[in-house]
């Protein structure tokens, strides 16, 4: 059965890339979430999970994973909250978008390697729709503008009050852009994520992100053997 990224994806769109991407036989794993959630960490743990099972694997961000993408990914997370408006971070998280799925993603996908993402599409619907306010029906031409049709095969969503996540993410490090707006919007983009789990239950797991790390990983590989098929446990 093909991936969703085969199912899904307009071959037509990405030729630049030289890469043949009507049938990857990769999958695409986007790992979304606010604040603090611990998506980083998931990411590594799933990445070495997959590794150690002899999958081939990538794993990637966003902002970012390309050199376009990461020099936009500089912009929009350093300088004063208030440097770019929302429609501003759209385009600019877009253009990054563009440029990371067609140079790093599609490549990846069509030579058989597993993807696996630090936020991708739903962060942008999740933080400049729900939580800074752009439209939601224009955020989405946008994207299909940008991605045409494609979706990851599975986006694991990890949720945690916003409190909590914002504590976690001021003891890593100094705050970007994006940790130094209000409460009310990081609630706004918490319950924009969670809407986003409910309204793609078959794309979407949700997964209580309050617990330990290695308890968190537990969830995510459950969920990657029950969405993808993919043995990651012994037994």
């Amino acid at each position: 059965m093909p991936s969703a990224a085969s199912r899904h994806w307009p071959a037509t769109s990405f030729g630049a890339t030289g890469a043949d991407v009507t049938e990857p036989r990769g999958r695409f794993v986007t790992i979304e979430g606010g604040e603090g959630a611990g998506k980083t960490t998931q990411a590594r743990l799933l990445v070495s999970a997959l590794e150690r099972c002899g999958i081939p694997v990538r794993a990637t961000r966003e902002p970012g994973g390309s050199p376009g993408g990461e020099a936009i990914r500089r912009l929009l997370l350093e300088g004063e909250g208030g440097r770019w408006d929302a429609v501003c971070e759209t385009l600019l998280l877009l253009a990054a978008r563009r440029d990371h799925l067609t140079r790093l993603i599609a490549p990846a996908l069509a030579q058989g390697v597993w993807v696996v993402s630090d936020r991708f599409s739903d962060s942008t619907l999740a933080y400049q729709g729900y939580g800074r306010g752009v439209r939601l029906d224009r955020l989405a031409a946008l994207q299909r503008f940008v991605v045409g049709d494609f979706t990851p095969d599975l986006t694991l969503v990890l949720d945690l009050p916003v409190e909590a996540g914002l504590a976690r993410a001021a003891a890593r490090s100094a705050a970007d852009r994006f940790e130094r707006l209000d409460r009310d919007f990081h609630e706004r983009m918490r319950q924009g994520f969670r809407k986003i789990a409910a309204d793609n239950a078959g794309r979407c797991v949700l997964i209580d992100a309050c617990d330990d790390p290695q308890a968190v990983h537990g969830a995510v590989v459950a969920a990657i053997e029950e969405r993808l098929g993919a043995k990651l446990t012994g037994g």
